[in-house]
This record gives structure tokens, C-alpha cells and sequence, in this order.
């Protein structure tokens, strides 16, 4: 027998729950049950069920940890109840969050996606080159294609985004989205003071100071 057999048939005779648990440990970003079925060799059925139980598990001990189905996969994270331990720990105190202007941005592309940076711009009414730039590096928003009418880049919030967010998918997000205004009745007004970006050029300044600050 080869060694790689001799993996396999060991992997496919490990306890499901613990066999999970070591999976989980070490993924970077949630692991969808279709995936985990695969590496442990068991039916998709049957590793759901398992992943729901330990999750169950986790919540009646009352770990410092959860197990959570997040963007289509399941991953640990800290319970919110001990998110302070956590952020002492890790940040010392300092906070790393994204700046009012950054959460402005992404709630216009996360409610209107597929959505270009000019609408974007319009919607803000200020140009958000900056800021988006820096969704893009942080894998928040990523690129859609083109608009068919302009050509224009359409950019949408990624797997990341509801990552962070802790939302299965898009249809989680609150209910926000009649109350940011019609980017078309505006856009006539605020675009033409615009520029549209340049991957080349210098960076335009946003109204914002604070637009370029990092998550």
C-alpha cells in the first residue's frame, strides 16, 4: 500500500467531529460543507450535521469560540461576548477600522452593485478615487465587468466583504437601501466635478481627510 493510500483510508477512519474541528482550525476563510466533504471523504449530509452539532456544542458549553456558516462556508470565530479580550490582546488598544468615508463607499457599492466609481462618486457626491482604491487592496470590492452603455468598470462586494460582515449572502444586508438617494437624479449634478480614475495619475484627494486611511 502506498503512502498516499494509506492517508486516504486513514483520513476517511478519523472521528467526523474532531476531524472537522482540526480542518477548521487552520482554514483562512470559511470552508463551504462540499469542500470539507471531499477532504474527509464522508457525504455532504453527513458533515452538515456534524459541523451543526459541534456549533450547538460550542454554544451550550459557552466557549469563547463559535462555529459560524458565513459567505457559504463554516469558520471559528470569537464569541462577540469575549471580542474585548480579544481586541486587547491583538490591537493593544488601538483601533483598525475603516473611516466613516470607506463605510459610506462600500454601503453605496454593497446596496447598488453592480455599480460603477462614477456613480459611486455621484451617489457621495464627492470623488471616492481614494477610498476605493483602497476596498480594492483590502479585498472588499472587486471588479464585475464593464457597463455596457459607458464601458465603465462595475465593481461589487466580494466573499470577503460578507466575511467580515458575518452575512451568509447580499440578501442579509439590512433594510437601507430606499434610503440612499437615486444616484441617476443626481449624477448630472455632481459628476461633472468628477474626475474619473487614472491608475497612472497621482492620487486625487477626497473632500474626506480621512479617505485614505486603511482598514
Amino acid at each position: 500500500m502506498s503512502q498516499q493510500e494509506s492517508t486516504a483510508s486513514t483520513v476517511a477512519d478519523l472521528d467526523l467531529g474532531p476531524a472537522l474541528e482540526a480542518v477548521l482550525m487552520v482554514v483562512d476563510e470559511p470552508a463551504t460543507e462540499e469542500h470539507l466533504a471531499k477532504v474527509l471523504e464522508r457525504p455532504r449530509r453527513a458533515v452538515a450535521d456534524a459541523l451543526r452539532e459541534l456549533a450547538d456544542e460550542y454554544t451550550v458549553q459557552r466557549r469563547g469560540f463559535e462555529l459560524r456558516l458565513v459567505a457559504g462556508g463554516w469558520r471559528f470565530y470569537t464569541r462577540p461576548e469575549y471580542a474585548a479580550a480579544v481586541e486587547a490582546f491583538v490591537l493593544d488598544g488601538q483601533q483598525a477600522r475603516l473611516t466613516q468615508a470607506a463605510l459610506e463607499t462600500l454601503a453605496v457599492v454593497a446596496y447598488r452593485q453592480p455599480v460603477s466609481r462614477s456613480r459611486v462618486s455621484a451617489v457621495r457626491g464627492v470623488n471616492c478615487d481614494g477610498v476605493m482604491r483602497t476596498l480594492l487592496q483590502r479585498g472588499l470590492v472587486g471588479e464585475a465587468g464593464a457597463e455596457p452603455e459607458t464601458g465603465a468598470i462595475l465593481y461589487r462586494t466580494t466573499n470577503y466583504f460578507l466575511e467580515r460582515m458575518g452575512l451568509r449572502g447580499l440578501d442579509e444586508l439590512p433594510e437601507l437601501a430606499p434610503f440612499l438617494p437615486e444616484a441617476d437624479a443626481i449624477e448630472a449634478e455632481t459628476l461633472e466635478g468628477v474626475p474619473s480614475f487614472d491608475p497612472d495619475a497621482p492620487d486625487t484627494p477626497d473632500t474626506h481627510a480621512d479617505d485614505k486611511t486603511e482598514f
